[in-house]
């Protein structure tokens, strides 16, 4: 059964942190490109980082220098090392996988982060 399941989200304060977390299972994690999507309140879903299979991370612009994302493929589990939050950073995210074997993508139920000021 496929499933990812995101955690860590929640209420934070302006300039503090959060970490979250996805834990995959049934996707062949090892060889799939994980992605943490947002969708602010009211506006669109945006990329906000990106690790391919081997390693290889990208960011959005908003999010460099304060984000950081990893994996442990022992753990099935992808994070976002989220620092120096701003309000505009709330927005459920969501956690995407991409199988290129498979050509399968699936997607996390999503957890909220909300920033104050």
């Amino acid at each position: 059964q496929v499933q990812l399941v995101e955690s860590g989200g929640g209420l934070v304060q302006a300039g503090g942190s959060l970490s979250l977390s996805c834990v995959a299972s049934g996707i062949m994690f090892r060889i799939c490109t994980m992605t943490w999507y947002r969708q602010p309140p009211g506006k669109q879903r945006e990329l906000v980082a990106r690790i391919t299979d081997v390693g290889s991370t990208n960011y959005a612009d908003s999010v460099k220098g304060r984000f950081t994302i990893s994996r442990d493929n022992a753990k099935n589990t992808v994070y976002l090392r989220m620092n120096s939050l701003k309000p505009e950073d709330t927005a459920v995210y969501y956690c995407h996988a991409a199988n290129p074997l498979f050509k399968r993508e699936y997607w996390g139920q999503g957890t909220q982060v909300t920033v104050s000021q």
